[in-house]
Order: structure tokens, then sequence, then C-alpha cells
């Protein structure tokens, strides 16, 4: 039993990956509905405010349902939000049995919705495939519980760290491989952000090449120094660009131009720079749920040591810049002492053409 459980917990996982990149803030969560060993019914969220995998298995079943077992990713809710509690239309669908893969991690719901199943006589099992499902939306768990986005920190390196020569040249480090690989990274994200010398360096448009949904574009830029005609701007996508109040006296003619263009999310400072925790917490108000960091050394610096960085994608390519002037990958304040280094957990490493991927995770 336990077998087959996990084999019908499996392709509602597949299913539940149909949904990558467009469900954002919500889960990625996938359904079946099975009886007798088959498979009636199917479904997976596909995108935030549209019916849930539940609720699309289940009329995917029909009245078919009723008597049959329901497998679904990720607990079924309870809260009224943009769709109906999914536990009322399992109820009245008369499935006999829920098996859950994790336990929904929203506070709001969190159990609730395993005993109100319970309470109606409907059996459930729950913690099938959990790490693997706890992977699949690593970024909503910290979302919903910690109230602030999961951040992703991808670096073109060279095999001395330097992200650009000591005269700002950084086209082309890595390859063209690695370079197409993390254009589809994009698409997976709510967002992608630089720093504002990224811009004024390189002016990249930081679009998603493989995709039609284009991740919000957002710049750290605490002078407002944003030129109107960057390449960012150079299509319709949303632009937020992050930056301290403007005080009394100062000039706000820049200002105004760039709002015009993006959005102006003002945050508070620290010791004279953007406050990146303000900055997060600010950004996932706005729903934004998971980050895609590009650069530059500075901002990704401040984040490692601020403690916000989740994950690394950190291309690596047997080149050698050198020079003391040349721009690292990690900048910032750094540690002091070696017992206090970021050690990667859970790496992967992959190669593309010359170039090695390190992926990781820093708690």
């Amino acid at each position: 039993m336990l077998k087959n459980h996990e084999y019908f917990m499996d392709l509602a996982f597949r299913l539940a990956l149909k949904g990558k990149g467009r469900t954002s803030p919500n889960p990625m969560v996938g359904a079946l509905v099975v009886k007798n060993g088959r498979i009636i019914g199917r479904g997976y969220h596909e995108k935030a405010g549209q019916p849930h995998a539940e609720a699309i298995a289940l009329d995917d079943a029909g009245l078919k349902a009723k008597g049959a077992t329901l497998y679904v990713t990720l607990e079924p809710c309870t809260h009224f939000g943009r769709t109906p509690p999914c536990v009322d239309k399992i109820i009245k669908s008369g499935i006999k049995k829920v098996i859950v893969g994790m336990i929904d991690p929203n506070p709001l719901n969190n159990g609730q919705g395993i005993h109100i199943l319970r309470q109606q006589k409907i059996k459930v099992e729950a913690g099938f495939l959990e790490d693997k499902l706890r992977k699949l939306n690593e970024a909503f768990i910290k979302y919903i519980t910690k109230k602030i986005p999961f951040v992703t920190v991808k670096v073109g390196q060279s095999l001395d760290g330097k992200i650009a020569t000591r005269t700002g040249d950084s086209r082309w480090i890595t390859s063209d491989k690695s370079r197409a690989y993390a254009h589809r990274l994009r698409s997976g994200y709510d967002a992608i952000m630089v720093g504002v010398n990224t811009i004024l360096r390189d002016n990249p448009k930081l679009d998603a090449w493989f995709s039609q949904k284009q991740p919000i574009k957002i710049v750290v830029d605490s002078q407002l120094s944003t030129p109107e005609e960057a390449n960012i701007f150079s299509r319709k996508s949303s632009v937020i660009i992050v930056t301290l109040p403007v005080k009394s006296g100062q000039e706000t003619e820049n200002k105004e131009i760039l709002a015009q263009k993006a959005k102006i999310l003002e945050v508070k400072e620290k010791t004279g720079q953007i406050n990146l925790k303000d900055m997060m917490k600010k950004l996932a108000q706005l729903q934004i749920s998971n980050i895609l960091v590009e650069g530059g050394g500075t901002l990704i610096g401040g984040l490692f040591d601020e403690g916000l960085v989740d994950k690394v994608l950190f291309f690596v390519s047997p080149k050698i810049i050198g020079g003391r002037e040349a721009i690292s990958s990690v900048m910032g304040q750094g540690i002091s002492r070696l017992d206090n280094v970021i050690r990667l957990k859970n790496i992967k490493l992959r190669r593309f053409q010359e170039d090695f991927l390190i992926e990781g995770y820093t708690r």
C-alpha cells in the first residue's frame, strides 16, 4: 500500500511541476483522484486566482469521485482566498480517503484541512515524498512563514571570483550554454534583481528569452541614478526601483521621470545605504515570493552579510582575470573569522561546455 501511495504521489508531483513559474504567490500543487487502482481525475494549480488542483481533479472525475481516494501534494485549504476552500468541495464529492504529501505551512491552514476532513469521517494520511515536495515549494514555504522572499543568487564568474575586469569589461566570462541556461532560470522567478551599478555598467534588459511570462525587474538604487533610457525599460514589463526616501530640499526631477516608467519603492536607511531587510519585507508585501539576484558584487555581498540569501548558482569559467581593481562576485563587509564562513549544503555540480555550475543552499 505504501508503494502505491508513493507511486500516485509522484504522479501528482509531476502534475504540480506544470505550474512552475506561474502560481506565485501560491504554491505548486498537483492532485489525482484514484478508484480501484485507476486514475479517474487529474488536476494541477495553473495560476494564482484560478481553481486549485483538488477542485480541477474532482471536476475531472465528476460523479465517479464518490468512494474514491484523492492524492494531493499539499494539504487542502480551509480558508476563502481568491477561490473557495478545497475541503468543502472534497466533502461534497463523496471522497472517502485523502492522501496528503505535506502539511500546508501557511499559518491560516497548517493542519486545519486535515482536521476538518477527519471530522467528516474522511480518512486522511499525510507525509509522502515530503522532502521532494518541500523543495518543490521552497520559495512558498519561506514566503508564507517568514514574510520575505526566497532569494537565489546567480553569478557568472572567473576561476578567481571576478565578474568583470578592472575596466568593467564583463562580456562574456561564461559560455553560451551557461548563459542560455541562466536565461531559462529567469522565467521560474517572480523577479530579477540587480544593483544600479550593473545597470550603469552593462545596461542589461533582464528579459527571460524563452518565456512569454517576464519577471519583474528590480533595481536597487539608493540615489535614483538609473538612466531613463536604460534597457530595462525597453519592453512592457514591470520595473521596481528600490531607493531611499527623498529628503526635504533634495532634487526630485529624476524621481518624477523614473516614476513614469517604474514603481518607486522607498525603504528604510541603514548606515546611509538601503536597509536590505526592510526592502525584502516590502517586496513580500507586493506578493513577490522569490527573487533571482544577478549582481553586482556589492549588492550580493550585502545580501550575504544580512543573511538574506537562501540558494546560490555560481557559474565558474576556467579563466583567470586577476587585478586588485577587478570586480569580485561577492563583496560587502564579509566575515572576520573563518569560523563564521557560509558553508553550502546539498551541493550539486553540473557542467556547461567548459564551465561548471555549483548549486547549493546556505541553510
